[in-house]
Formats: C-alpha cells, sequence, structure tokens
C-alpha cells in the first residue's frame, strides 16, 4: 500500500511539474517568440560620420553606402538577417549622440500601444519611410529604443 501511494504520490509531482513547465513555455506559432527579437535597423547617431564608418569599416571589412536621404542622411550596411546598420549625424542641434536599436514588429501601432502601457513615453509617432517601412521612437528609462514594421 505504501509504494502504490509512493507512485501515486511521485505521478501527482511529476504531473504538477510537466505541466507548469508547459504552461511557462512561449507558444511555437509566435515567431518574435521561436527566435526572438530581431533588430531591424540600428542607428549611431554621432558628430563625426566618417571616422565611425572608417573604424567599423575597418574592424568589421564591411562596405557602406553612400548617405541614404531617406533615413536622415544615414550611411548604411546590411546587418546578417536582413536589417541595416546605420551611421548619421544629428538631425537638429538639440539631437545627442545615441545607439538606438530599432526592432521589427509585426503591428507598430499595436506595440507602440503596448510600450505606452508599459511606461515608456513616444518620442516619435509612427512614421511611414517609403521603401523602408514605418518606424516609431521611444523612450524609456534613460534609453531610447524604436519599433520597425516592414
Amino acid at each position: 500500500m505504501r509504494t502504490r501511494l509512493t507512485l501515486a504520490l511521485a505521478m501527482l509531482l511529476a504531473g504538477i511539474a510537466i505541466g507548469a513547465f508547459i504552461a511557462d513555455a512561449p507558444p511555437a506559432a509566435a515567431s518574435l517568440e521561436r527566435t526572438g527579437p530581431t533588430v531591424q535597423y540600428l542607428e549611431i547617431v554621432t558628430s563625426d560620420v566618417e571616422a565611425v564608418v572608417a573604424a567599423l569599416t575597418s574592424a568589421l571589412g564591411v562596405e557602406f553606402s553612400g548617405p541614404d536621404a531617406r533615413l536622415g542622411g544615414a550611411r548604411t550596411v546590411a546587418l546578417a538577417g536582413g536589417g541595416l546598420l546605420g551611421v548619421r549625424a544629428p538631425l537638429r542641434e538639440t539631437e545627442e549622440p545615441v545607439v538606438r536599436p530599432y526592432f521589427l514588429v509585426s503591428g507598430i501601432d499595436a506595440a507602440v500601444a503596448a510600450v505606452v502601457r508599459a511606461g515608456g513615453q513616444v518620442a516619435h509617432s509612427p512614421l511611414e519611410i517609403p521603401g523602408h517601412g514605418t518606424f516609431a521612437i521611444y523612450h524609456q528609462s534613460g534609453n531610447d529604443y524604436g519599433l520597425w514594421q516592414r
């Protein structure tokens, strides 16, 4: 009898553990949860574009494009996975140097609403850049972040 009770208790505990594991597992159908977040655009704002481009070209063995007016004059190079790295000068006198990742999202309006609910402050509402997609920028906890929808 004691063996049956021990076995039943072990099975019950195993079932609870498996159920907890399954409940915490991310849904397989959600592509961002399955593969992780994707950086669609990594923006470097600097006062010396040529120096940064030269250093990255030398260190990484890549070749940057000429300035792309649609991306604020950024010089770009492809990232693994299909995104872009862009290096540009500030667009206004008050813009500080920053490294800002733009995360790929499937619905930019819903993503912006989600970051606002989580305490983020919208710095730039969604704006379409023809040929590139739609982006938004938000601030949270002293950092800049971007969202990008293709």
